[in-house]
């Protein structure tokens, strides 16, 4: 344990449960459904509604070996090919053989996918698919249906829930386990303020950090608060520095910021191509898959044109789908593209790369379990070693959902058993408020220095301005600038502060190009040297220990015997 935590009140409040789920995504909802259908005491804290997560802006859909002559073993040589030689392959084999079953078990709680005229679930394809094994929903608004339908099994079995609450820090007992965590309801849930909720389980189901960029996929929520939670309680996380970068997401011009419409990549799944200003397919001769080739590819290959072009994004043509294609199969991309001005039915759509995914996380082992006994992650959050080092299209709703059952699996076996009494650490570190203006400055950094393109000397001069910004909280504010105020912004851009100086450090470390980490001074993939994954640790005095494992497994997260 760090004993390092957030400038905030005490607890004015507390409540007992035997499972806290904190997030409302497919693998929050999921883990809590499993949980409460074996009679454990439930919690689910989320920081919006229960339906504002991250899984309800997924557009592409659910991948998974549904579909006639595909098998999960094929599933698996496309997600081991994407990953760069860093999955974990027995994480990968849990993923592809549990997750039909998994998919079923979603239909069967309420989920309604599209069916072809015989009704058959209808299945596309995405990037780095040889196969079309892409269930999806409303054409384009698969995560908006699984939200719906994992809302309402939510609220039909009467699952206690926690909303507008930003979570605060882990509580542990005398034995370093964990024994609930504290939070902060802002003013719309429940309860005024900080309070606590105690429970011997604490599943991490966040979602990601794409808002430590200027420009991302991910809603405002998405600031990277699991992982810094995590980190402050002792917990190792890994292969941060993989942050997929959506090829195709709309283009709104220089500047903008903030959360950016998705393009999804079903609509080259569909047959779009990409072009440049005059109109020529780029992607044919760069990989067998040309448009379809995995996202990392795709996007260093938009990125090169553009610097080849001297132009700020590329175009999608999808002119020849069609009024009536466009209208069925991509309403919600269709309705996103006209509010901004662009008609795809007759124009082609400009598109750039934005932060999209973070294929790292908090480390866990095939259950969920965390370096921190009682601690579990999963999602977006955690990385389990399903990705490695470039994520493949629409794994992940189904890790989400396939590490969901797996850790409610595992709290079940273990309950019943009593929480704790938390305890104060001995000698407790509050990590400081940054500067006010600091998440601004923060998300230009992090797009300036560790962006698509990454050399030493971009990642130096990020880690020095990120350094300066953590010195300058340590101080309690410079004298054009006060430090911030105990509130929900500050906690979050606390949370970015420290998620971004994780990602900076490990990217810097790792001198090599793999998947989604692109350095232009080490341009080449080296399995000698790097076919490893980094560890990093907060440690007590504030500082990173990153270290580098043996081999491309993981160690285990426990004593606990490891899975075959």
């Amino acid at each position: 344990m760090t004993g390092i935590r957030l400038h905030a009140p005490a607890p004015g409040w507390d409540i007992d449960a035997d499972v806290v789920v904190v997030g409302s995504g497919v693998a929050g909802l999921t883990a809590a459904l499993r949980c409460t259908a074996a009679g454990l005491r439930t919690v689910v804290v989320t920081k919006a509604r229960l339906d504002d997560g991250s899984t309800r802006w997924a557009q592409g859909g659910i991948a998974a070996a549904l579909g006639e002559g595909d098998t999960p073993e094929q599933h698996l040589d496309d997600t081991l090919v994407a990953g760069a030689g860093l999955c974990d392959e027995r994480a990968v084999h849990a993923l592809v053989t549990e997750g039909p079953d998994a998919v079923r078990r979603l239909i069967a709680t309420g989920a309604d996918f599209d069916k072809t005229a015989d009704g058959e679930i209808a299945l596309t394809r995405e990037g780095g698919h040889h196969r079309r094994r892409i269930a999806h929903a409303g054409g384009d608004a698969t995560g908006a249906e699984i939200s719906r339908a994992l809302v309402e099994a939510i609220r039909d079995r009467g699952v206690r829930t926690i909303e507008h609450a930003l979570v605060l820090d882990l509580l542990t007992d005398a034995e370093g386990r964990t024994a609930g965590v504290t939070l902060h309801v802002m003013g719309e849930g429940q309860h005024d303020g900080v309070g606590a909720v105690h429970a011997p389980a604490v599943v991490l189901a966040t979602g990601g950090m794409g808002q430590v960029f200027s420009a991302t996929t991910n809603p405002a929520v998405s600031t990277g608060d699991g992982v810094a939670l995590a980190l402050r309680a002792g917990a190792e996380v890994s292969d941060l520095e993989f942050v997929q970068f959506h090829p195709t997401v709309l283009f709104l011009g220089a500047g903008s910021e903030g959360q950016q419409p998705l393009v999804s990549e079903a609509v080259r799944g569909e047959g779009a191509h990409l072009v440049d200003a005059d109109g020529v397919r780029f992607m044919l001769g760069q990989h067998e898959l040309a448009e379809l080739a995995p996202r990392d590819i795709v996007a260093k290959a938009i990125t090169r044109r553009m610097q080849e072009h001297g132009t700020e994004n590329m175009y999608l043509d999808a002119r020849h789908f069609g009024a009536e294609m466009w209208e069925e199969r991509f309403p919600t991309i269709l309705a996103a593209c006209r509010s901004h001005g662009i008609d795809p039915i007759t124009e082609p759509i400009p598109v750039a790369p934005a932060a999209h995914y973070a294929s790292g996380g908090v480390r866990t082992d095939l259950r969920g379990r965390t370096t921190v006994p009682g601690l579990y992650a999963c999602g977006e959050v955690a990385c389990t070693g399903v990705h490695g080092a470039n994520r493949l299209a629409s794994n992940s709703l189904l890790e989400g959902l396939v590490f969901a059952e797996r850790i409610a699996d595992d709290i079940i076996a273990a309950a019943p058993r009593t929480p704790g009494v938390p305890v104060p650490h001995a000698t407790p570190v509050t990590l400081p408020l940054p500067v006010a203006g600091a998440r601004t400055r923060i998300q230009r950094i992090m797009t300036a220095g560790a962006g698509v393109l990454r050399s030493e000397a971009s990642l130096r001069e990020a880690a020095e301005a990120l350094d300066a910004l953590h010195s300058d909280a340590l101080a309690g504010g410079t004298d054009d600038t006060k430090a911030g105020e105990p509130g929900v912004d500050s906690w979050e851009t606390t949370n970015l502060l420290c998620v971004s100086r994780v990602l900076v450090a490990a990217a810097r470390r790792r001198e090599e190009t793999r998947g989604c980490h692109w350095r232009e001074d080490h341009p080449d993939r080296d399995d000698t040297d790097w076919r490893r994954h980094l560890v990093v640790r907060l440690t007590p005095e504030r500082t990173l220990d990153v270290r580098m494992t043996g081999t491309h497994d993981f160690p285990p997260t426990s004593e606990a015997p490891r899975e075959p």
